[in-house]
C-alpha cells in the first residue's frame, strides 16, 4: 500500500473579499453545493500548496511549535501545514451559499487567497463533535469552542 499514489484535483479555491472570504467552487462541481446552505458550518479540506515541497513533506517532527509544548512534537500531533501530504482542514461558519455563482461566503479561514480546495463537508455534531476529549496539559488552556478562537491570543502561543 505504501507505493500507491492518488490523484487529487482541486474543486475550487479560496478568495478574499471586501467582507471576509469566500470559497469559490469551480463550475463542474457547483451542483454539489445544493443543500449546503442549510448548515451553519462547513469543513474545508484544502491543499497547503505553499508548503508542498520536499522539505515540508519530509518534516516528521518540529521543535516546540507552541510556547507551552514539549521540546519536540511529531507532526501528527500538530496542526502544522507541513506534512507528508499537505492536506489542511478548517471548520468555518457559512454566511451564505450561491450555487449559481459557486460561492460559499465565510467570515475567515486560516488559508491564503488562491489556496486550492480539495473537498467540502457539512459540519454535523453527530459525526464531528466529541463529548469526552483528551487534551495534553500544554494546550489545555486553548479555547474549547471554535467561536471563542477568534478572540484568543494565538500569537502568544506560537513559536514561529
Amino acid at each position: 500500500m505504501s507505493d500507491q499514489t492518488f490523484k487529487i484535483s482541486p474543486i475550487g479555491k479560496i478568495e478574499q473579499t471586501n467582507y471576509g472570504f469566500q470559497l469559490r467552487v469551480y463550475e463542474p462541481y457547483r451542483k454539489a453545493l445544493n443543500g449546503l446552505g442549510d448548515f451553519g458550518h462547513v469543513v474545508v479540506l484544502w491543499w497547503s500548496h505553499m508548503l508542498d515541497n520536499t522539505e515540508g513533506r519530509q518534516m516528521l517532527e518540529c521543535k516546540k511549535p507552541y510556547r507551552t509544548a514539549p521540546e519536540k512534537l511529531g507532526i501528527f500531533a500538530t496542526r502544522s501545514n507541513a506534512r507528508p501530504n499537505p492536506i489542511a482542514m478548517t471548520v468555518v461558519s457559512i454566511l451564505g451559499v450561491d450555487q449559481k455563482e459557486g460561492t460559499v461566503q465565510i467570515p475567515w479561514i486560516d488559508a491564503a487567497p488562491d489556496t486550492p480546495i480539495v473537498d467540502l463537508k457539512p459540519y454535523h455534531p453527530s459525526g464531528d463533535r466529541v463529548k469526552d476529549v483528551a487534551i495534553p496539559n500544554w494546550c489545555s488552556h486553548w479555547p474549547k469552542w471554535l467561536e471563542d478562537s477568534g478572540s484568543f491570543d494565538w500569537d502568544s502561543e506560537m513559536n514561529c
